[in-house]
């Protein structure tokens, strides 16, 4: 950050610095050199969620790259009032682009002169106008409250006669000199972490704040009753007394450092690393949400990183499903306690359920309050505190959050708005984890019905297939596979894969296992098949291609015809032992060249010999080459063994399976020729592959 006007340069100390990679609308603006317009809170947690977990208040925000040909100075960023439902304007947009382009070519200027244009220093903190005192001095003067006008740099501009009591200031004494100086260094018991977040709010939003605040010792200090009220030149801030609240707001929170200056008690304790530090834990959950796809991902990633942010023990998540809240993840609470709350209706008052209801977050710092308010509760412990939230996305309930501490403990202002923010993003993630999961079942119902469900039996070989989906993306593919009885005792075995990965090339690959197994009923040769299916995918046109190999065997003769389009090339291993790699001469792939043209050739496979068909995702490693992985394939399946085909299978598809990153699909088909009836893979006639090729 450069430079700043119209907020206090210290409030918003933990975002001086950001790095370029972080998922933030600033960092996206300059690597991607587009502009970002995020109207309301909504757009901002939709897009960023990572930003409304530091600053959760309801604003709007523009960010436009300072770029000036192929150089990327940085970013001039418009914080204002958030516009529900209303995009930015084109006029802003355009205003906005102009002020950035201007300054893009002064700073080009300043770089050809030899100027340095890297920002290396804190920024700049502009002076807005500062408000008038006006003739209402004597007015405000009679109230029995202290009112300060503050500038939009957090500056005092005014200061009536009962403000001196809130900075302090014995009575009688002269109360000028709070004038210029900064509201937290003239009122340093307001500088506490705790209180930050509303002071950071009214000068984001354009709403009043009121809140209740301390001044003096923690145990014994006196108990004020804050109100800060925003306009576009500056905050009016109202001190009046309060009795002490039920609830003490840093009670038994852990000091951190604040605004106040040196000497200003626990507010001042750390330094400005520690408030950055303070927000990595929140930061990184918001992160780590993004990437979780499954409710179980999502509930593991709030164990990991919400529960040690605040010291919490104890972690539960209840799904809302058909008017019931049902346990979907739990740790921490003693084995079998949460049974009994598991299937609840919505109608039972339990603080799960009516943070739920309610929409509004609970938080108790003991264990006897909690029993107070909810008599007869069962309870897991007789010591600790206890936060229920609501997991709400996009104001559909979602669900309800359970965290556990040990101890008593108090839930500051800072920490209620940092959980309920964050209790926002764990419900966007659960309900993007429950689209996901939904989605998946129907994908992996999708797959299921297009491949197999069995292969045919026939008499001289035996067939074995298996198939793995991708880890990425939701479990489905356009890899398949099929064995057809093409009549007359012969079979068809086919193996392909469509281009990409996901439902449309699941669609795709239905479309064309259908095709092939059409033409093969038909009667269609081998090389027919495959021109049928490549016009067809044309025909088609889903902005996909595939690859595939046919191959057309009699099991009693052992004579085959094999047609292959751009996939990978058969492997054979003799009843010997011996393994080769099939040189089939092949056409380009489907779904590219109307005209193109698929070459036929005439294998001889004897009795004892198995022929392994497969696709890219079995030998292909990213950044190695594909012969790497054909040799390991051949060796293989040379050292498998007389074993059941079943056996050879599972092993040659082992260890791509086991590997947690696997981006894609993997198809695999044996057909072993046997002497007998099916039964095992045996014989001992050593048999070589002839192989002419026919046109």
């Amino acid at each position: 950050m450069a430079a700043l006007t119209g907020i206090p340069g210290p409030l918003f100390r933990p975002w001086w610095r950001m790095h370029v990679n972080r998922p933030y609308p600033v960092a996206e603006a300059y690597r991607s050199g587009q502009s970002v317009h995020l109207p309301d809170a909504e757009s901002s947690m939709r897009r960023f969620p990572q930003l409304m977990a530091g600053l959760p208040l309801p604003f709007g925000s523009l960010y436009e790259p300072v770029v000036r040909g192929s150089e990327r100075y940085g970013v001039l960023v418009a914080l204002r009032p958030a516009t529900p439902g209303i995009p930015v304007g084109a006029e802003d947009r355009e205003r906005l682009r102009a002020v950035a382009d201007r300054l893009a070519g002064e700073l080009a200027e300043l770089a050809a002169g030899g100027a340095p244009v890297t920002w290396e220093g804190d920024p700049v903190c502009v002076p807005g106008p500062g408000p008038a005192a006006g003739g209402a001095r004597a007015a405000v003067d009679r109230l029995d409250l202290a009112v300060l006008s503050v500038d939009r740099q957090g500056l005092i501009g005014f200061a009536n006669s009962a403000a001196g009591g809130a900075a302090g200031i014995p009575p009688g004494a002269e109360r000028a000199g709070l004038v210029g100086r900064s509201l937290w260094e003239a009122l340093p018991w307001l500088g506490h972490p705790a209180y930050e977040d509303h002071f950071r709010a009214v000068f984001l939003a354009p709403e009043p704040v009121r809140f209740q605040a301390r001044r003096g010792p923690r145990q014994a200090g006196e108990w004020l009753s804050v109100g800060l009220h925003p306009g576009a030149d500056g905050i009016t801030v109202t001190v009046a007394a309060a009795e002490r609240p039920a609830y003490a707001p840093e009670s038994v929170m852990r000091p951190r450092s604040g605004l106040g200056p040196p000497g200003a008690g626990s507010a001042r304790l750390g330094s400005p690393a520690d408030r950055a530090s303070a927000l990595y834990r929140p930061v990184a959950l918001a992160i780590a949400l993004t990437e979780a796809v499954t409710a179980r991902q999502v509930s593991a990633v709030v164990t990991e990183e919400l529960l040690p942010a605040f010291g919490g023990r104890q972690l539960a998540i209840y799904l809302l499903g058909e008017g019931h809240l049902h346990l979907a993840w739990e740790t921490g609470f003693p084995k079998g306690f949460l049974d009994e709350f598991d299937g609840v209706a919505l109608d039972v008052r339990l603080p799960g359920v009516e943070t739920l209801t309610s929409g509004r977050p609970l938080f108790f710092e003991s264990m006897q309050h909690l029993a107070a308010a909810y008599p007869g509760i069962p309870l897991d412990a007789q010591h600790g505190a206890r936060a229920f939230l609501p997991l709400i996305a996009s104001g559909r309930p979602v669900g309800s959050c359970i965290l556990g501490f040990d101890a008593p403990r108090g839930f500051g202002p800072e920490e209620r708005t940092v959980l309920t923010a964050l209790a926002g993003l764990i419900a966007q993630a659960l309900e993007r984890a429950r689209r996901y999961d939904n989605e998946a079942e129907l994908a992996r119902g999708l797959q299921a019905a297009l491949l197999p469900h069995r292969l045919p039996v026939a008499e001289h070989v035996v067939t074995v297939a298996r198939y793995l989906p991708g880890t990425a993306g939701m479990d489905v593919g356009g890899d398949w596979y099929d064995v057809i009885d093409a009549g007359g005792g012969r079979l068809a075995l086919v193996i392909g894969d469509v281009q990409g990965h996901g439902v449309a090339a699941a669609a795709t690959m239905g479309q064309l296992r259908s095709a092939v197994r059409a033409f093969t009923l038909g009667g269609t040769s081998p090389e027919q098949v495959m021109r049928g299916t490549n016009r067809l995918l044309i025909d088609l046109d889903p902005g996909q291609f595939a690859s595939c190999c046919y191959v057309l065997l009699d099991p009693a003769t052992g004579r085959a015809l094999a047609v292959r389009a751009g996939h990978p090339q058969p492997l054979l291993r003799h009843p010997d032992g011996r393994t080769e790699v099939l040189d089939l001469p092949g056409g380009v792939v489907l779904g590219i060249d109307a005209e193109a043209g698929y070459p036929v050739t005439e294998l001889r496979i004897e009795p004892g010999a198995v022929l392994a068909l497969y696709t890219d995702g079995l030998v292909e490693t990213p950044g190695t080459d594909i012969d790497v992985g054909v040799e390991r394939l051949r060796a293989a399946l040379a050292t498998a063994g007389p074993v059941p085909l079943t056996e050879t299978a599972d092993r040659l598809v082992g260890e791509a399976g086991n590997s947690a990153d696997r981006p894609d699909d993997i198809a695999l088909l044996l057909a072993a020729r046997t002497a007998a009836p099916a039964g095992a893979v045996g014989g001992s006639a050593d048999g070589t592959a002839a192989r002419t090729t026919a046109p």
